[in-house]
């Protein structure tokens, strides 16, 4: 099954590039284009745009604020935002836990929550890994025990993107350690200002400040906060990460990302000639290439198969583990583009505007870190590996 393109989507991809062309501050366009950091400020403030625009929330159904776009319309939708450099929106809000909620949260639940992750009002963060619980994370330790109308919450995550700046997390907690270890999770949202946690950051490869550990010492979580039923958390898990999945695949992004590194490739020099039209180099492009277009039409067939409310199956892993190989093998290709351009790897060339490379490149200076903050993207969302072992078993029967 793929999408089906009506005469009236071209309107709509008129309607998404003039209205991104006029509201897309050229400031956060330039740091993605480039390959700088995002502030904070630059991620809220787009989101909030969007989110007066009525544009923040593009897969969510008209009866919870979103603007009703059709699988095509929102394929549409990802790939102008990747052609023009708009910023992500965090899926963390938005198309990981607000699924959730619509799908087992209660009314109250929705009416709370929902509004909040369209506007951007809240912040959200990721609470599932923990230190020996990955791949494994059915394996949590991290409990919950019921004490009147609150959970008490003791335990440990790590790995929790950006949580230094979040206002909620989405929580998987154990609240029945007798039982087997999928059927004793639940799924707490939780207000990270309450008393009893403690943020610590991680510093990554690349020298940024965008993990972190997460302790909880007897942090007070309203019964209230509880998702759908107690212990029934791991079904609402896997649900959530076939969402996570899905978005992983980046196609929109990784276009952009290509027509970079083809212009990178020109402008670099080999025997005197564009590196581009090297014979073996110009191989390693194509190849990526034809990958990324396998993808984007693979990634078109799973939306348009997900729409019948059900959400991504395993189908989610095959976007995630071509998706993210694509993405690093981009990023390789660009460091072997610009060769000893990318060694002189100094955070500062990734903060301010103006940003220069030992070398006198712009286009080099953050390709070091770029390269390095991308080797996460076959771990996280579950590691490509646990991906294969989840298409064999659920897809190919094995």
């Amino acid at each position: 099954m793929d999408l089906d393109y009506s005469p009236t989507d071209d309107a709509f991809r008129a309607e998404v590039r003039t209205w991104l062309e006029a509201n897309l501050p050229q400031a956060m366009r330039d740091k993605v284009l480039n390959h700088k950091r995002l502030s904070r400020d630059d991620i809220a403030n787009w989101h909030k745009l969007l989110g007066q625009k009525g544009w923040s929330v593009p897969a969510w159904p008209v009866e919870f604020g979103g603007p009703g776009w059709t699988e095509a319309q929102r394929h549409i939708w990802d790939a102008e935002c990747g052609r023009i450099g708009a910023p992500p929106v965090l899926p963390f809000g938005v198309s990981m836990v607000a699924p959730v909620i619509m799908k087992y949260g209660n009314e109250e639940q929705k009416r709370r929550y929902l509004p909040r992750i369209r506007s951007g009002e809240d912040w959200w963060c990721q609470g599932y890994s923990e230190p020996g619980s990955g791949s494994d994370l059915a394996s949590l330790r991290t409990r919950a025990v019921r004490d009147g109308d609150h959970y008490v919450v003791n335990g440990q995550k790590t790995w929790t993107t950006l949580g230094q700046h979040a206002d909620m997390m989405f929580c998987l907690v154990r609240t029945d350690p007798a039982a087997k270890k999928q059927e004793g999770i639940s799924f707490l949202l939780i207000d990270m200002k309450t008393p009893g946690i403690t943020v610590r950051p991680i510093i990554t490869l690349d020298e940024d400040h965008e993990v972190n550990e997460v302790f909880f010492e007897d942090v007070k979580v309203p019964v209230e906060n509880l998702v759908g039923e107690e212990n029934r958390g791991w079904t609402y898990a896997k649900y959530l990460l076939g969402h996570e999945r899905t978005g992983i695949a980046r196609v929109g992004a990784s276009n952009r990302e290509l027509a970079f590194l083809k212009t990178v490739a020109l402008n670099q020099k080999k025997n005197g000639k564009p590196l581009l039209l090297d014979p073996v180099f110009a191989a390693r492009v194509a190849a990526v290439e034809i990958e990324l277009m396998a993808l984007e039409v693979t990634a078109e067939r799973v939306i348009a198969s997900s729409s019948n409310g059900r959400g991504p199956g395993p189908e989610a892993s095959m976007l995630k583990i071509k998706g993210t190989e694509i993405q690093q093998a981009l990023t390789e290709l660009m460091v072997d583009a610009v060769g000893p351009l990318a060694a002189p790897f100094d955070p500062a060339f990734l903060e301010g505007e103006h940003a220069h490379a030992a070398g006198g490149d712009d286009d080099a200076a953050p390709l070091a870190a770029y390269y390095f903050n991308y080797r996460k993207t076959s771990i996280y969302g579950g590691s490509n590996e646990i991906q294969k072992n989840i298409i064999s078993q659920m897809i190919l029967g094995i």
